[in-house]
């Protein structure tokens, strides 16, 4: 898009740009605490979008949405890590969830309910269903294992980012595909059928929600705990 002057309509690219904006903020958005407010997500990455129109070449042979996706993750991205968005308890709060479903799970021999989570970590339920809602689910791999640290820097990074490293890559490993089927197979099936709709037909929460007929804050503990529940299937890959 161009003006009479034969210069590039960035107010018109924006406008064509924006769904992009608001589309990477909320696949990014359920991978965060609560905390994180949607719109500054967006109104940071509209910037990136803005710095994506200011440096793209068009002879780099890269096209525009590619490029404008990256900047607009990095700007996202930069945001985070300024705003701490996770704290050490959260991070403990995940592990203790992740805790009490493995113990029941080896026990009962089938995926524990909601309640028996609740009863197991020493909670009233109500206060658990909030702890998952603060928490919410990250990646379907668990990596925290991996370094050791609480005070992992690459935390972020590697829960958020969407690079070549990306931890997600494991999942194209057959191995690793098989196991997250089997996995998602043997959750409760409303959190098969939440994890279908958001992971499958890139539903966002809200979408859900209508369908399910259930409040958006409630399909937000759903997919923490469905997150939850792979992770410990996951753990070992």
């Amino acid at each position: 898009m161009y003006t009479a002057k034969g210069r590039l309509d960035n107010s018109s690219l924006i406008r064509q740009y924006s769904p992009l904006v608001r589309r990477l903020a909320h696949q990014m958005i359920a991978k965060l605490p609560a905390n994180i407010e949607i719109d500054d997500l967006i109104q940071v990455g509209l910037i990136g979008l803005t710095d994506a129109l200011s440096r793209f070449d068009i002879g780099q042979g890269v096209q525009f949405e590619t490029f404008a996706t990256q900047r607009i993750r990095g700007a996202m991205l930069d945001e985070l890590r300024g705003g701490d968005w996770m704290s050490r308890g959260s991070r403990r709060q995940q592990r203790e969830i992740e805790s009490a479903v493995r113990k029941l799970e080896q026990k009962l021999g089938r995926a524990p309910l909601e309640s028996e989570i609740a009863i197991e970590m020493g909670v009233p339920l109500e206060e658990y269903q909030d702890l998952l809602g603060k928490v919410r689910g990250t990646q379907l791999v668990y990596l925290e294992d991996m370094s050791g640290d609480e005070g992992d820097e690459d935390f972020l990074d590697r829960h958020v980012a969407d690079h070549a490293n990306n931890p997600l890559l494991k999942l194209q490993d057959h191995r690793m595909r098989e196991a997250l089927v089997a996995a998602i197979k043997n959750l409760p099936e409303r959190e098969q059928y939440m994890m279908s709709m958001y992971y499958e037909h890139d539903m966002n929460l809200k979408e859900i929600a209508v369908v399910l007929k259930v409040t958006e804050s409630r399909v937000c503990q759903l997919h923490s705990q469905a997150i939850a529940r792979l992770r410990v299937k996951l753990r070992d890959w």
